[in-house]
């Protein structure tokens, strides 16, 4: 099932591009994800808490996109972006932004918020699940980038 997700998203025009590995990009977008991460413990703190929840999202969002970067796949679509993530590195360690997505889409769209002790611990998890990209792209060899490159070659052909 995931070959085939990932099949379309590289056929789709804004979905998943094979392009050059940026560590720049990758650490700029890394950069953004803990300033967004600051901007929603601000707006949480001021009790603004649908903002705080678009903000946590955007932040993890972030972090999964300079993981992209960092190994050459560009993307403009959201879906795409976490089914490669997750596809490379495993769902369980895409869980949080999975349900963080869905949170921000009531809020953004619906005007829909969970209750602050909700917010602030998707607050908590926000920040780990930043620390661990931070983590992974930080270390991140030439030789893990051309192992995770080949491997998304992989599951895009076995479908």
């Amino acid at each position: 099932m995931e070959a085939k997700k990932l099949s379309w998203c590289f056929k789709l025009k804004d979905g998943l591009r094979t392009v050059e590995p940026s560590k720049r990009l990758a650490r700029s977008y890394l950069e953004e994800a803990k300033a967004s991460l600051e901007r929603a413990e601000k707006n949480f703190k001021d009790k603004d808490l649908l903002w705080a929840t678009v903000v946590i999202y955007y932040a993890e969002y972030y972090a999964l996109y300079s993981f992209l970067q960092e190994i050459g796949i560009k993307c403009e679509n959201h879906f795409c972006s976490i089914i490669a993530a997750a596809s490379l590195l495993g769902e369980e360690r895409i869980d949080v932004i999975n349900r963080h997505k869905s949170k921000r889409i009531d809020a953004q769209y619906y005007m829909k918020t969970d209750k602050e002790e909700q917010i602030d611990k998707m607050l908590q998890e926000a920040k780990t699940f930043v620390a661990m990209f931070d983590e992974i792209v930080s270390n991140m060899t030439d030789d893990e980038v051309a192992l995770h490159r080949a491997q998304l070659k992989r599951l895009t052909q076995q479908e």
